[in-house]
């Protein structure tokens, strides 16, 4: 009798591991049909967060050193401190994490509300749209980055003049992105945390 319970909970298991596997498959398979016909667009999208991250990397050249500029948002809100800088990082990593899981929920959870590529392919054109204007803005208006890296006194706060062509097209990333300088008219973190939050917003099943 002790046996009926285990073998009751072996045979749900297996049910529920056959209804899965079943809903992955037919997952896969209907995106990866539609990958194959917008793949062209993903692919662009992709490719731009490159030239941006490219972007961000050649102001940071032309980047000078200056007095901090007065900002209401500090002056409420001060600084964490250079020794809590990771604290923002950690933030922004769980969040874009985060999200990118949950694009992929649709594979498992039975609650669709969307096909996986067709959202990516949203989320990289209103992100390409944003950094155009990010790095317009960037370029015609470069301001004395406040982060501590960014100030008077600090190595990190200009690049010397790139010995070759591929020394720029190389980025040392996560540090060419994390330690970058000149970029921060608005915050690119900032552009991907709330065009993820609205993404969630208006196609998460549980708002």
């Amino acid at each position: 009798m002790e046996l009926v319970p285990w073998i009751t909970a072996m045979v749900y298991l297996t049910r529920e591991a056959s209804k899965l596997w079943r809903k992955i498959s037919l997952e896969t398979s209907v995106e990866l049909q539609l990958l194959g016909e917008k793949w062209k667009f993903l692919l662009a999208g992709v490719i731009f967060q490159y030239i941006h991250a490219l972007a961000a990397r050649g102001v940071h050249y032309l980047h000078e050193p200056g007095p901090i500029l007065k900002d209401l948002g500090f002056m409420y809100l001060p600084e964490l401190g250079a020794d809590r800088g990771y604290f923002s990082e950690t933030l922004f990593t769980v969040i874009f994490f985060s999200f990118i899981l949950w694009t992929f929920h649709p594979f498992i959870y039975h609650s669709k509300r969307f096909f996986t590529v067709h959202l990516w392919i949203r989320v990289l054109a209103c992100l390409v749209i944003c950094q155009i204007l990010r790095i317009t803005t960037f370029y015609s208006t470069i301001l004395p980055g406040p982060n501590y890296h960014c100030r008077e006194g600090s190595p990190l706060a200009s690049l010397p003049p790139p010995n070759s062509i591929f020394e720029v097209l190389l980025i040392n990333f996560p540090r060419g992105i994390v330690y970058g300088c000149g970029d921060l008219i608005f915050s690119s973190h900032m552009i991907f945390t709330l065009v993820f939050i609205r993404t969630y917003h208006k196609y998460g099943s549980n708002r």
